[in-house]
């Protein structure tokens, strides 16, 4: 899909056009290094280019986002919700839902995944609102398997939150979210600062929606979602009470009593702080947080509010879900959850740097450029835990300075290292803001989360409204790793902090050799995260903890040369680094293996061989699966750069060695 409308010059296109070629990595051509090599050299070259060419006269890189058809469907839910869904809007839409629906009438959350029982009842309800009718073959074969799958009352709280507001399923009926949560403080159990960023800004307006319960006009009944229209929304067992959903099983019927008897002054203050709180969170841009869910949630809250569409507010915040949306050659749309510009800008300049771009090279200082001025210089929700530390991090999107993260940071002190700036005052000023923040935003264990400091309680996601994803942010070792690349490259690998995560680092290490992946598609990312981390902070190749990480990439390499992992490897333990080979997961495990010192190795060569022959002729890949990571396994995305980043950092680190010029 190439986006036509509403995508800046330069950005990434969604799939390359080129046909692909048949991968044939024989024998003979991986013990013939010179031919290896000769093949490297030319795909570098070409992805080089490739890749320079996606850049925007800003300086900055975005590949398109992929995730799942919930964001589209939500977005005409929220459009009827406000009443302002239009026909040019609805159709396209529905073009694109119809676009992603499978033979047997699902929808799933990542390409090649089994049917998603909440994502097929929210797309079937879009396209009800599009006026499909639900006697026409595909909405009846999707009916049919929602009934199947026990009906709109197995779907999760948010889809059944959404179907609330029309009227098809009872508010008594979902959790109740009390908007007093606001006023707990930090150090309370169940606080709003002991969920992860993006639930907290999800969480804090659902209190306002749930303590309003509104009902829009249903336009038409679902009673063909049901397994029994004529009883709905059975009531569901308790759980023992020895047990965590027990308990808060039994904690919620409280709160659902509470209801009735809260005190109107505490309950209305508390909605006008919720209000305040939602309303200072709002971008520059009109967003919230950079990403879609909240942003629909926040507009749904201060409507019930007060807030009319005419208000500033309001009217920034739907101008920015407008700027979420990719439009195709085929008319259909679609709505980005979330865009990566500081992602793909640090990763693509990282990437050609390493393969031999010059530290000079006028896009890559323009990109520089580009990321010095996103730098954030303001506290954000993070100084909560850490009111005295300065701020200067970097977020992941266009605008997000509520939020920026410890990755991102990470990753932007890396590519900046990269880059010969003529401004060499400031960027070692920006620089040295960014490891002072993220070393401020160390967890007490060693490690790093993604946004916060010591995210860790387990009790938000045992709530009974929150079965959407994980809902904390505990120290990851991908993010941990990244920092302790960047702090190594900063001459702090022998500080105590490094250390203390270097041990953090190697306790994570699985038993089979390799490293669990939060944010991206999953051992195969945590372990190419992790070695060349370890690496560059002082281990030999020849540790134990390496030379395990050799043997599983090695135990794990696919036939055609290449390394593929499929999102099941979250929920089967038998699925890890099992799934068609694909040029980003590729890349990560080339990464592990050139850091290792095993650039000789048949596995390293066969890899290389693999993206050398699945390479575009105009220096690109396809790659229609999935293999970054929102929530493990609940919610996927298809970053569409990683599939042009990831590769050339190896092809570049295979052909020139590990030390890139600038670095």
């Amino acid at each position: 899909m190439t986006a036509t409308t509403n995508q800046p010059a330069g950005a990434a296109p969604s799939h390359p056009a080129p046909a692909r070629t048949t991968a044939t990595t024989t024998d003979s051509a991986v013990l013939d290094a010179a031919a290896v090599e000769a093949a490297a050299e030319r795909a570098r070259a070409r992805a080089a280019d490739h890749l320079l060419g996606l850049q925007s006269p800003e300086g900055w890189w975005k590949g398109d986002l992929d995730t799942n058809v919930t964001m589209d469907a939500e977005d005409l839910l929220l459009r009827q919700f406000l009443g302002i869904r239009d026909e040019a809007t609805t159709r396209s839409a529905a073009l694109f839902i119809r676009g992603e629906q499978r033979e047997d009438g699902t929808w799933a959350t990542f390409h090649g995944g089994p049917p998603d029982l909440s994502t097929t009842v929210e797309a079937y309800v879009a396209l009800r609102l599009a006026g499909d009718s639900p006697d026409d073959p595909h909405m009846t074969r999707a009916a049919h398997w929602v009934r199947s799958q026990g009906g709109i009352a197995e779907a999760r709280v948010f889809t059944r939150i959404w179907l609330a507001l029309f009227g098809w399923w009872p508010w008594e009926r979902l959790p109740e979210l009390p908007p007093e949560l606001i006023f707990l403080p930090p150090w309370a159990p169940l606080n709003i600062y002991d969920f992860g960023c993006w639930a907290r800004q999800t969480i804090v307006p659902l209190t306002v929606v749930s303590a309003k319960r509104p009902v829009r006009p249903a336009p038409f009944p679902l009673d063909e979602l049901h397994t029994d229209p004529a009883n709905p929304a059975p009531r569901a067992r308790f759980a023992p009470l020895a047990s965590w959903n027990g308990a808060f099983q039994r904690l919620d019927r409280a709160l659902h009593a509470y209801r009735k008897i809260a005190p109107r002054a505490l309950r209305k203050a508390a909605m006008a702080t919720a209000g305040r709180w939602i309303v200072e969170r709002q971008e520059n841009d009109g967003c919230w947080g950079g990403i879609q869910p909240p942003a629909v949630y926040s507009m749904i809250a201060l409507h019930l509010l007060g807030y009319d569409l005419g208000h500033p507010v309001m009217r920034a915040g739907l101008e920015s879900l407008d700027r979420f949306t990719l439009t195709r050659e085929d008319g259909s749309r679609m709505v980005e959850a979330c865009q990566s510009p500081v992602w793909d800008t640090c990763l693509a300049t990282i990437a050609l740097a390493d393969a031999g771009v010059p530290a000079d090279h006028p896009q890559l200082v323009r990109a520089a450029d580009w990321m010095l001025d996103e730098q954030i210089e303001r506290p954000g929700d993070w100084s909560v835990r850490r009111p005295h530390l300065a701020p200067g991090g970097w977020a992941f999107e266009f605008h997000n300075d509520n939020y920026p993260d410890i990755d991102d940071t990470a990753e932007v002190v890396l590519a900046l290292r990269r880059v010969r700036h003529p401004d060499t005052a400031r960027m070692e000023r920006a620089i040295s803001l960014g490891v002072r923040w993220n070393l401020g935003m160390q967890s007490k264990n060693g490690a790093w989360g993604a946004f916060d400091v010591d995210n860790t309680s387990s009790l938000p996601n045992r709530l009974p409204f929150c079965d959407f994803g994980e809902v904390v942010d505990p120290p990851s070792a991908d993010v941990t790793a990244h920092v302790v690349e960047m702090l190594a490259a900063e001459g702090l690998a022998a500080d105590p902090r490094t250390r203390r995560a270097v041990d953090w680092l190697l306790a994570e290490q699985e038993p089979s050799g390799a490293w669990f992946g939060r944010w991206g598609v999953n051992y195969l990312y945590g372990t190419g995260s992790a070695v060349p981390a370890l690496v560059d902070a002082g281990l030999p190749a020849a540790h134990p903890a390496i030379r395990r990480a050799v043997a599983w990439l090695e135990s794990v390499q696919n036939d055609d040369g290449g390394w593929g992992e499929d999102l099941r490897s979250y929920r089967e333990q038998g699925r890890m680094a099992r799934g068609a080979s694909t040029a980003s997961q590729t890349g990560w495990a080339l990464m592990a293996l050139l850091a290792a010192g095993e650039r000789e190795s048949r596995a390293a060569r066969r890899g290389v061989t693999f993206l050398a022959e699945t390479q575009h002729e105009d220096g690109s890949w396809d790659e229609p699966y999935y293999t970054g990571t929102g929530f493990p396994w609940d919610f996927s995305i298809n970053y569409h750069l990683y599939r042009q980043v990831f590769p050339l950092t190896a092809l570049g680190r295979y052909t020139r060695g590990a030390a890139p010029e600038g670095a």
